[in-house]
């Protein structure tokens, strides 16, 4: 390492906020699929806010220009063709290796200049994600029913993952690496903003939100989110991960309903049997025991798979742990360094 380098390392610890000092590589990664209407503004903007930063479109099987566009406007495009969101994202991190990742939607909706400032965060905070939660001020870059659907699942993921997130669902994310490559990515459409979401919760990572203007589509761009369907693959989603993540309460929550089913049907003949010495309702009898002993197994299930899931937590905690944090300062120091020391050379060179 030269001593400049050791100088700008030195420099940009004293002065965290200039993440542009000690990150050069950071990715802007925009999945789209029929985006011709705005990707060549969304591209400018994300040039302008990071003049540093490799912009990425991943074009999900278009049938209009993105692809065309992308690159006229010198953007690196690549394609994918397995169809959904969460496809093109878990795609988009395996292939790109870089020390920040801007992800926004390639629709205009998101506030590209806002991109900086959530760099910085990320960095000067030594945060692992900066979300952008959405306000918009007109109904139809957030319709009233997407709206209620946001305030829902929000509402849902707080009470069995804990409240974190304000909007676990938008589009609009600023990553480090390591949570990159630490996220497994399962998820196939809009429900990879939920995998984000949780991911973070479950690990106990260094997050932020940061309130950012939801603006409007273009009058040629139109939505690819269905309301009913995506939405009840967004709720399958998160009763999937609670189930992954936290078996003991997915299958206590079960074993506690057969438990009072049992109770519901065999108090009566167990009461009956007591007073009269007779089992005269036997198949109400079995039914009572057929559900005790689900219970049971149930409960069982919960405990062994909860064992399950702890040492996969701590095989994505650990890989998570291998790699470097965004304002991680790299440099093995023999002594501190002082203010003078760092700002001596510069001023001789002066």
């Amino acid at each position: 390492m030269t001593s400049a380098d050791r100088i700008r390392d030195e420099l940009s610890a004293l002065l965290p906020h200039a993440s542009f000092v000690r990150h050069r590589s950071i990715a802007v990664l925009l999945p789209c699929y029929n985006e011709e209407a705005a990707i060549a503004a969304v591209i400018r903007g994300f040039r302008k806010a990071l003049p540093g930063a490799t912009i990425y479109v991943y074009d999900n099987n278009s049938t209009d220009k993105t692809s065309e566009i992308a690159r006229a406007e010198m953007a690196v495009v690549r394609l994918e063709p397995f169809q959904g969101k969460g496809n093109v994202v878990r795609r988009m991190l395996a292939d790109i290796d870089a020390d920040i990742y801007v992800m926004a939607d390639g629709d205009l909706t998101y506030d590209a200049t806002a991109a900086g400032r959530m760099v910085d965060l990320l960095v000067s905070k030594n945060l692992d994600m900066v979300v952008g939660t959405r306000i918009a001020d007109e109904d139809e870059a957030f319709r009233k029913g997407h709206r209620f659907g946001n305030r829902l699942f929000n509402e849902i993921v707080a009470r069995l993952f804990g409240p974190n997130f304000s909007d676990i669902l938008s589009g609009y994310r600023v990553i480090s690496r390591r949570f990159a490559k630490s996220f497994p990515a399962a998820s196939s459409g809009f429900e990879i903003e939920t995998e984000f979401s949780v991911h973070a919760i479950d690990l106990r990572l260094a997050t932020a939100e940061v309130p950012l203007h939801y603006g409007k589509r273009p009058q040629d761009s139109v939505s690819k989110l269905k309301t009913y369907s995506d939405g009840f693959r967004i709720l399958r989603m998160i009763v999937n991960m609670f189930r992954k993540l936290k078996p003991f309460q997915f299958y206590g929550l079960i074993a506690a309903s057969l438990f009072m089913a049992s109770a519901f049907f065999g108090l009566p003949v167990i009461i009956e049997f007591i007073e009269t010495g007779l089992v005269p309702r036997l198949p109400t009898a079995i039914l009572a025991a057929s559900f005790a002993q689900m219970g049971f197994i149930s409960l069982a299930c919960g405990v062994i798979i909860d064992a399950v899931s702890a040492q996969g937590r701590e095989l994505r905690r650990m890989r998570y742990l291998d790699l470097a944090a965004p304002g991680e300062n790299r440099i093995q120091q023999t002594e501190p360094a002082t203010a003078s020391a760092v700002f001596a050379p510069v001023a001789m060179s002066a």
